[in-house]
């Protein structure tokens, strides 16, 4: 199939499957005339990137995934380079998931000072 139909397909667009081809995660046959040919496996490939980029992961991280499927498999997570990917990821989402919590905790605690603080120095209106 032609990049066009490709990227309609997959929901992207032509450039950023040039992009993935550029990087060595997407294969083109070319034509005689020059054209990107794309094997119908390669719209798996595409999907299985661009679902695993919606969820952060990046292009060196993607690499597994497309490996595990060029091998043959049915998913791209069942090889043991790609289970050490989501492993480093879980981990890194835990750690960012902490960050965040800590942030929060200590937000709540500013503006539970604050509204104290300004419930002392500022009185309320009377009528």
């Amino acid at each position: 199939m032609l990049i066009g139909e490709l990227a309609e397909r997959a929901g992207t667009s032509p450039r950023t499957l040039r992009y993935y081809e550029a990087h060595g995660l997407v294969r083109a046959q070319r034509s005689p005339n020059g054209y990107r040919d794309y094997d119908e496996s390669e719209l798996r490939v595409v999907r299985e990137i661009r679902a695993l980029l919606d969820v952060g992961f990046g292009l060196d991280d993607v690499r597994p995934f497309v490996a595990c499927l060029r091998a043959g498999n049915t998913s791209g997570d069942v090889c043991p380079d790609s289970v050490l990917v989501l492993r480093r990821k879980i981990v890194e989402v835990e750690a960012v998931i902490d960050r965040l919590g800590a942030a929060r905790q200590q937000l709540h605690s500013q503006l539970t000072q604050a509204i104290a603080h300004r419930e002392k120095t500022c009185p309320r209106r009377r009528r």
